[in-house]
């Protein structure tokens, strides 16, 4: 099972150790280096190199987990481990991890001599569903999510949902928001799946995973640099990002997962649709329901609001000053570049928490 990404494939399930380890030898790479962190180091590293038959050099770099390690200081601290262990052009970096170690890796490869290979292993349900397609790499800068990077295609990604095993609740609930978000945007029917999710058998997970990175792909097919029908993705996003970045200050409310904080931005972004008279009021009450029994409700201060209103200034999507919003027209389908007033974001967060 594969799906064909622009210049790459996505492969699911342990038959994809092979094609990588095929990839390995026909490419004949200087050395691998494989970029982990603390979790995956002790958890994935071995079982992934377990699968590979390769007779190439490799060299592990560890990094530390954590949203707020994603950041240029990281990178340069793998660049010049790079360095010291001598990696030339013709190296490859493997990225095992989750969205953090994905993101971050292939920022480093795409920069490091202007540029080595690199493969995406993710190790989160996260990850799985949004950083294997897509070809963004990123971090973040003085705490503002993502706001360096750039649009870089890996050899492949591999997708094993044998990592799923080990995973916390909140982690997989965090990846669950995204594959939510993928049926708003475009699959009705998929939203009603996910929204009515019993027990999941591994083989469940594995054919919803790959439903959403499907749906993902096909947008990003259409429109690789996101000039438009590729802010599609950014649904629950222009918010979910501000709570992302203000909860992981230190300054208000409790951290948030990349997942839980995408939530709550799609609570508040379908009531700015509702309110914009693009979205019934049934469906927007539909959404907020589902999401709220999935996710732990927040309570924000006035102070909290205005804040993270203050924090849209700095997303990407923003247009000579104007924020611009992705919203919905219905469940399955949405609409670009909406721009949104201050006072409809604050009522949007008083009848959140309304409840």
């Amino acid at each position: 099972m594969q799906i064909q990404a622009a210049n790459y494939i996505v492969g699911f399930g342990i038959d994809y150790y092979s094609t990588l380890s095929q990839l390995i030898n026909d490419k004949k790479y200087s050395k691998i280096v494989f970029l982990v962190d603390e979790n995956t180091a002790k958890h994935c590293l071995n079982y992934v190199l377990q699968w590979l038959a390769v007779e190439v050099t490799f060299e592990i770099i560890e990094i530390e987990q954590g949203e707020e390690n994603k950041t240029i200081e990281t990178c340069t601290a793998v660049w010049e481990s790079l360095v010291e262990l001598n990696i030339d052009r013709k190296a490859l970096l493997i990225n095992v991890g989750g969205g953090m170690v994905c993101d971050l890796g292939g920022f480093v490869a795409a920069t490091y001599k202007r540029g080595i290979d690199f493969v995406n292993i993710p190790t989160s349900l996260l990850a799985m569903v949004d950083a294997s397609v897509g070809t963004k790499t990123g971090v973040n800068l003085g705490g503002l999510k993502n706001m360096v990077g750039s649009f870089s295609q890996p050899q492949m990604v591999l997708i094993d949902t044998a990592f799923l095993e080990t995973l916390p609740g909140n982690q997989m609930r965090s990846g669950l928001a995204e594959m939510f978000k993928h049926g708003l945007i475009a699959d009705a029917s998929y939203w009603n799946q996910l929204k009515n999710l019993g027990e999941l058998t591994t083989e469940d997970l594995l054919l919803l995973i790959y439903h959403s990175v499907s749906i993902k792909n096909e947008i990003v097919l259409q429109d690789p640099l996101e000039k438009n029908v590729r802010k599609l993705l950014n649904f629950g996003h222009t918010l979910g990002h501000v709570l992302e970045t203000y909860s992981n200050s230190g300054k208000g409310i409790q951290p948030l997962l990349h997942g839980e904080a995408i939530a709550i931005g799609m609570i508040l972004e379908a009531f700015i649709s509702y309110k914009k008279n693009l979205l019934t009021k049934k469906s927007y009450l539909e959404i907020k329901e589902t999401l709220n029994l999935m996710f732990e409700s927040i309570v924000f201060t006035e102070n909290d609001i205005e804040i993270c209103t203050h924090l849209l200034i700095h997303d990407k999507k923003n247009v000579n000053g104007m924020v611009q919003f992705t919203l919905l027209t219905d469940i399955g389908s949405g609409v670009i570049n909406e721009i949104v007033e201050s006072e409809l974001i604050n009522e949007a967060f008083n009848d959140y928490m309304l409840n």
